[in-house]
């Protein structure tokens, strides 16, 4: 038998990075050739939030940030019980607002 070899990939991440940015809300918008995912910090009293971070990806890495999230959430409600959402199991958007805004 042939021994296959894994391939790793040696990731950088700066110490910038690794802190991370905290939101609390995502915009999704699609053309046919990207998806966009913007990142925003909703807080009280802030009339304007800003978007933090864009994200843009093809429609099949898309796909698989997906999966590969719905993978992670089955393993986490695995360990940690349902995670539940506020009202209906549909999408929502926090404080009761609806995001206007450009991608």
């Amino acid at each position: 038998m042939e021994e296959q070899k894994q391939q790793q990939l040696e990731i950088d991440l700066s110490r910038e990075v690794a802190q991370g940015t905290y939101a609390n809300l995502a915009i999704i918008a699609h053309s046919t050739s990207e998806f966009i995912v913007d990142f925003v910090r909703l807080m009280p009293g802030v009339q304007k939030p800003e978007v933090k971070s864009r994200i843009i990806l093809t429609p099949e890495n898309t796909k698989r940030l997906m999966l590969a999230l719905q993978d992670n959430i089955r393993k986490f409600e695995q360990d940690n019980g349902t995670i539940r959402l506020a009202g209906n199991e549909q999408a929502v958007f926090p404080i009761g607002l609806e995001p206007k805004g450009q991608a």
